[in-house]
């Protein structure tokens, strides 16, 4: 994602970031900042935390929310599934 994504584009992630997640694997999420985007450094977290709020229910962050270069990233895990255990 970038700084500036669209609505329409933050939500069509979120729905794939569900799927994957209910499958059981991680989830890393990252806002690439390009050119002077990097003057935008709290779009690209608040965007973040938007879409870490948005997928509360089904995952938890595992590593918060750290710039590395021109790359801001986190990781979510899926949370675990208490009493589900499949009989023989």
């Amino acid at each position: 994602m970038h700084p500036n994504t669209d609505v329409h584009d933050f939500d069509f992630k979120v729905k794939h970031a569900i799927n994957f997640l209910e499958e059981g694997n991680k989830v890393k999420i990252s806002v690439i900042f390009k050119g002077r985007e990097m003057a935008y450094t709290e779009q690209g977290q608040e965007l973040l935390e938007r879409f870490i709020e948005k997928l509360n229910e089904v995952a938890k962050v595992e590593s918060p929310i750290k710039i590395e270069g021109k790359n801001m990233t986190t990781i979510l895990v899926p949370q675990s599934k208490k009493g589900k255990k499949t009989n023989k």
